[in-house]
């Protein structure tokens, strides 16, 4: 039976709720997955309406990939207290099907607060992490309104993005039978490999400049790179509130211009860079799953990751990249260095990373979303378990 064929053929009312839209200037990995989601629900006849938080200069409702999307006024932080009394007064004005939560920041708790079937989309949870990432008042918060997620969700059908996340949801307390995994997709049309080899000897960094994401041990262990590696080169892609702390760490170990600080580029440009680098490298705490490889895979360009929940699920150790302990500069060097300069290591994880970014779709991840939202409408778990755990295949061999 093709996945397609499962589905209920009845358009449905869907409201999700997340904090930050596409044209929000934090929006990030998780806005993508959210919109390549429900962007292509919306183009299977659903109504989809997104209810986020306001920013600086924004319209109060637009309309964006056929998504509705309302902003609440005020900010990011005043958004989840609002949120229950906005969603009431959201449903009352326009009846719903499922409200989606999308948990990737703090819980919505949407279960306890409204009678509207709910299902949820989980990235990852912050744990202990978010004390290394916001200030610690938040910290707290979240840490807290996170051990009431097994409570709150406990009869809720959720849609993992990685087998970590699951086995994180699980430990909380989640049945693991509530619980399926679909990890991202990747735009196969525009990410694809740049010219062959041989490319010059130049490594991305990609993600936001928080401190969790760890940027900072990728320059580190680029002092040791550069000294192996002839002509080796550093670009640090993205914006966050760490870039004056890592351009001083720069200047501190004499990298000079060996080191570029792109800032925020389009997706374009993200691509160009991942065609013409030798290694993409991800130094994380945690993620919920690491999108950015499988991109730099379908790209031709392999992959150094730390071993943490996320990363470990979109690297194949030894087949699509490899696996370092995590704030291990040295190990860090080490890969990065055997990548740079291994000519059949670097080939074979080349054509194993072409391999296995080809079994990624969004419109797999579109589909198992369609079956979360009916298992919650018909109010009955259970039907999540007819489907595997895992619904990702293994790589071709």
């Amino acid at each position: 039976m093709s996945p397609r064929s499962r589905h209920a053929k009845k358009a449905r009312r869907i409201v999700v709720l997340n904090e930050r839209d596409l044209d929000n200037p934090r929006s990030g990995g998780a806005e993508i997955h959210v919109f390549e989601i429900f962007s292509r629900l919306a183009a299977r006849g659903h109504a989809v309406r997104l209810v986020a938080a306001s920013f600086r200069g924004a319209a109060p409702a637009v309309t964006m990939q056929g998504i509705a999307v309302r902003r609440l006024a005020g900010n990011r932080y005043s958004y989840y207290p609002e949120l229950p009394f906005a969603l009431r007064r959201e449903l009352a004005a326009e009846p719903a099907d499922v409200v989606v939560d999308v948990l990737n920041k703090l819980p919505f708790f949407t279960p306890l607060v409204s009678r509207v079937p709910c299902c949820a989309i989980v990235h990852h949870l912050f744990g202990r992490t978010a004390f290394g990432q916001v200030p610690f008042p938040i910290a707290v918060a979240t840490a807290v309104a996170e051990t009431a997620i097994p409570f709150a969700y406990r009869r809720t059908p959720i849609l993992a993005i990685s087998e970590s996340t699951r086995d994180d949801l699980i430990a909380r307390g989640i049945p693991g039978s509530h619980v399926v995994v679909a990890p991202p997709g990747i735009d196969a049309v525009a990410y694809t490999p740049g010219p062959p080899d041989p490319r010059p000897p130049l490594i991305l960094w990609i993600g936001r400049l928080e401190h969790y994401k760890r940027a900072d041990v990728m320059i580190e262990a680029f002092v040791d790179i550069r000294r192996r590696v002839r002509g080796a080169r550093l670009a640090v892609i993205g914006s966050g509130q760490a870039r004056g702390m890592l351009e001083d760490l720069v200047h501190r170990r004499g990298l000079g211009e060996a080191v570029e600080f792109t800032g925020f580029i389009s997706e374009a440009r993200k691509i160009e860079y991942l065609q013409r680098a030798a290694v993409l490298v991800n130094t994380s705490v945690k993620e919920g799953f690491g999108l950015t490889v499988i991109e730099g895979n379908a790209c031709g360009t392999p992959n150094v990751s730390t071993d943490v929940p996320g990363l470990r699920d979109s690297v194949r150790d030894g087949e699509t990249g490899l696996l370092v302990p995590f704030n291990d500069t040295v190990a860090l060097a080490d890969a990065a260095v055997r990548v740079l300069t291994d000519r059949a290591l670097r080939d074979r994880l080349v054509a194993g990373g072409l391999a296995w970014a080809e079994t990624f779709s969004w419109e797999h991840a579109a589909d198992v979303t369609e079956d979360v939202i009916e298992a919650a409408i018909a109010g009955t778990p259970a039907a999540v378990q007819g489907m595997p755990p895992a619904v990702h295949d293994a790589p071709p061999a």
